[in-house]
């Protein structure tokens, strides 16, 4: 029998063990659309009540994982950017592209904190949902500015792009199993097709090249 997590280091663990749970299966399901929590306790090997002495919801445990996703993807800039100066736009927005794509999980929970995980969590959660992923969102903004000739306003609007475009392109590659059998029947509707990386890469490249080319032309 498994036993109730009891010191600080224990729950620690455990709520760790159960966002790992949740995140493997967003993996293996093909979006998080598909996690439950009965899942994530079988997973983790806890009775499925057992999972409230964590997290209160499901939506407060998705939104303690994209928490976390911010945190990798910030680690993740810093270790691509390095040392390196003198990144133009393209490179800039090619390490923005590379680093999301290697988060898939990161990138769909963007479409469902905006849609209603954030909102159906209580205030305080909330804030402290926000206030970690600005913090992220900012150190991010540092590190490139460190790494590019974009002025940190560019690479504020390019973050901003970056976000939704890999939000919005995840869902519309990963459809489901209903959309995925109408663009087999209809493949002219099979944006299923899009292919997230690619895509993602190129709309990145041109927009960091065009927001440049707008503070030229100024």
């Amino acid at each position: 029998m498994h036993q109730r997590a009891r010191s600080a280091e224990d729950k620690a663990r455990r709520a760790d063990d159960l966002l790992k749970a949740a995140e493997a299966l967003a993996r293996e399901l093909g979006g998080v659309r598909y996690v439950t929590l009965a899942a994530v306790t079988e997973r983790v090997g806890l009775h499925r009540t057992g999972v409230r002495r964590y997290y209160a919801s499901k939506e407060e445990l998705l939104l303690e994982l994209a928490e976390r996703s911010w945190g990798q993807w910030r680690d993740a800039i810093r270790s691509a950017a390095g040392d390196r100066t003198g990144l133009g736009p393209a490179r800039t927005a090619a390490v923005i592209s590379e680093t999301l794509v290697a988060l898939p999980v990161f990138c769909d929970l963007q479409t469902h904190v905006t849609l209603y995980l954030e909102g159906d969590v209580d205030i305080d959660r909330a804030r402290r949902y926000k206030t970690n992923a600005f913090a992220a969102h900012d150190e991010i903004a540092t590190t490139l500015d460190r790494a590019s000739t974009m002025t940190i306003e560019q690479i504020a609007d390019l973050l901003a792009a970056a976000i939704m475009l890999a939000a919005g392109f995840w869902q519309v590659s990963h459809p489901t199993p209903t959309l995925a059998a109408l663009y087999e029947q209809e493949p002219r509707w099979g944006h299923v097709a899009l292919d997230f990386g690619p895509r993602l890469k190129g709309l990145l490249e041109a927009c960091a090249v065009g927001l440049d080319s707008a503070r030229s032309d100024r």
